[in-house]
């Protein structure tokens, strides 16, 4: 069981030293749309400022056009969408103190997704070009655009293996039945460890003060919360859940030096 940076859990647990050296972990949260970084890990976020968030399908398409899921959003056109998502993404990261970064690729409504190799590079650049030694990915969920950037996630995760890790389930589509223990079995296929992880005691702030600071940011997206509809979105503030995501051949490396370490203390 690994743990993650953050103040939910209550009391130490195991391998902390090992998983999270660092003192001062630098979140990078990778991001398909606007709201999925806030709606999955805003707890996560609010106790860690100034992590970067990396929203994918930040672009309006080249032309305007209408949506079935923006007009129930509240929109005639998809520019005027994008635009007002921006803005409310805008004060959602404020509410957390965390750094918006976003792409220029759009999402699958408007017709124009990015191939997995194009938008791999992308974020791989953007990683290098941030501080971060922690990164957080969508468990691809469901919904076709998360697959895409879970795709591209797990091309570029082997190459940063330096980095750690870890995986989350998003909110609202991780209630599809199935659907997680699906994704846990593709990425075993692709060699990648998945294990449980759980956020590590740090106090930084208490989880009364996180779970308003998480509920501002959500009723900041207005627009998307009209198009879910009033209980279509009640999982974002259930429990948000993490995995702890390493190569194969890291994670058994790290079991060795783990073995070696015990033999040397004896």
């Amino acid at each position: 069981m690994h743990q993650l940076p953050s103040p939910n859990a209550a009391g130490p647990r195991p391998y902390l030293h090992e998983f999270m050296s660092e003192t001062n972990p630098r979140l990078f949260v990778v991001s398909p749309h606007f709201d999925d970084a806030v709606f999955s890990c805003g707890a996560l976020l609010a106790s860690h400022p100034d992590a970067a968030v990396c929203t994918v399908f930040a672009a309006p398409p080249e032309h305007d056009m209408r949506t079935e899921w923006d007009e129930r959003a509240g929109f005639s056109s998809a520019h005027a969408a994008v635009h007002a998502r921006t803005i409310e993404d805008n004060h959602a990261l404020a509410v957390l103190d965390a750094i918006p970064l976003r792409l220029p690729f759009r999402d699958g409504q408007y017709l124009d997704l990015p191939s997995i190799g194009k938008l791999a590079a992308a974020l791989e650049e953007a990683i290098y070009g941030s501080t971060a030694n922690t990164l957080l990915m969508p468990l691809g969920l469901h919904h076709a655009d998360h697959a895409l950037v879970f795709d591209a996630c797990c091309e570029i995760l082997p190459r940063l293996s330096h980095l750690t890790w870890f995986g989350y389930e998003e909110a609202i589509h991780r209630t599809v039945p199935g659907v997680v223990q699906m994704r846990l079995a593709d990425l075993a296929q692709r060699g990648i460890v998945a294990t449980p992880a759980h956020p590590a005691a740090r106090h930084t702030i208490d989880p009364e003060r996180q779970a308003l600071l998480k509920r501002e940011a959500v009723v900041a997206y207005t627009s998307q919360l009209h198009a879910f509809g009033p209980h279509g979105y009640a999982d974002v503030f259930a429990a948000e859940r993490y995995w702890r995501l390493d190569a194969m051949r890291g994670a058994a490396q790290r079991a060795v030096d783990r073995a070696a370490g015990r033999r040397g203390q004896r």
